[in-house]
């Protein structure tokens, strides 16, 4: 088992890492002082998988808890749902001293972190990621949103967890698009953070999609590192470092929503934002083809779409005006000077961008 502390003063917190811990949530949960009342925000199908695993490790350890089930899906990210769960929750914790435990992908962990978030102003809540993308991004960092119409994560607030407890064995029961939606994500930090991560990647993927398990903990490790640092630094980004934390999300955010969420998974659509985001870098003559190369063809080889389907540009274009990094009416890219160096750029020409978007047609 390993322990990452992401250093934020009095609102840090430890990452633990490491096989079969589902099994000591309770113990682990009850060393934090949060009281021994548990509302845990799940869908059915974890529930069933390990329902029972996190429900005897609590009565061991003496909570009284509550599953609330909504769907595995993006459409779950919803105001209109967290009320709902929100005015349930209420029921539940009248004259209880509650803490919210998020288990499941970044749905579950975006929703229940908002409703911990705005509910009497912020209560304690508990990341309990199953997927690989949750383990190695959305669990941390305390980004937590729900989403509108006009586009993803609009409506959310920065609120830190108290703990994120991955359990890398819960990765066993994921399909391998679940697996290629998480590499997405790891691809991300070594493009944007480490090169020797990117070579890693080249040289152990075939491991990684069967979850090898020195492979997956080697690279879920590296991964928290990277974002425990960078959330270190930039906690609300505010000062443009957090900010690169977002390469191939401006264009990949806009494919999830203009195709209403059902065509990609986040992962997915990431990936084809990341690769639109190097045909913006090398339009500017930041990088050269060789390492546009480079990088498609580790994106290929995971498995992950390299051609946008089903979606029109004008839809895509009109969805990334939504994106959160825009200031008025200047867009932010994050761009890359090389494998492991990236920038952000303002004042991306419209031009550029619909080109770049282009040649993934």
């Amino acid at each position: 088992m390993k322990t990452i502390k992401v250093n934020l003063g009095k609102r840090s917190y430890n990452i633990i890492i490491g096989t079969g811990i589902i099994n000591s949530i309770g113990r682990i949960i009850s060393g934090l002082s949060l009281g021994k009342d548990a509302y845990i925000i799940t869908n059915k199908r974890i529930k069933d998988l390990y329902g029972k695993d996190i429900s005897s490790s609590l009565s061991r350890s003496g909570f009284n808890f509550k599953f609330k089930l909504i769907q595995d899906s993006e459409k779950s990210k919803s105001l209109e749902n967290a009320c709902v769960i929100i005015k349930d929750l209420a029921l539940f914790a009248r004259k209880k001293n509650v803490c919210i435990i998020a288990m499941g992908g970044g749905v579950a962990g975006d929703l229940a972190g908002f409703v911990a978030a705005v509910f009497k102003r912020g209560i304690p809540y508990i990341q309990i990621p199953t997927t690989l993308l949750a383990q190695v991004d959305s669990a941390i960092g305390g980004k937590t949103a729900v989403d509108l119409k006009e586009g993803k994560n609009l409506v959310g607030a920065f609120y830190q967890p108290r703990a994120v407890i991955s359990d890398t064995g819960l990765l066993t029961s994921l399909n391998k698009r679940h697996i290629r939606s998480g590499l997405a994500e790891i691809i991300k930090y070594a493009i944007i953070k480490d090169k020797n991560l990117f070579s890693y990647l080249e040289n152990n993927l075939k491991g990684l999609l069967n979850l090898k398990p020195s492979s997956l903990e080697h690279v879920i490790t590296a991964s928290c590192k990277i974002k425990a640092s960078i959330v270190e630094q930039d906690e609300r980004e505010e000062r443009g470092i957090r900010t690169i934390l977002n390469f191939g999300h401006t264009i990949g955010h806009a494919i999830e929503t203009a195709s209403n969420y059902d065509l990609y998974s986040h992962g997915e659509a990431i990936a084809l934002g990341m690769l639109t985001a190097c045909a913006v870098s090398k339009k500017l003559g930041l990088i050269n083809a060789s390492t546009v190369k480079r990088i498609d063809n580790l994106i290929k080889a995971s498995g992950l779409p390299t051609k946008i389907r089903g979606t029109a540009l004008n839809k895509i274009i009109y969805a990334h005006y939504f994106d959160k990094k825009f200031i008025g009416k200047k867009n932010r890219f994050i761009l890359i000077d090389d494998i492991g160096k990236a920038k952000v750029k303002e004042a991306v020409s419209l031009e550029i961008i619909k080109e770049a978007v282009k040649e993934r047609l």
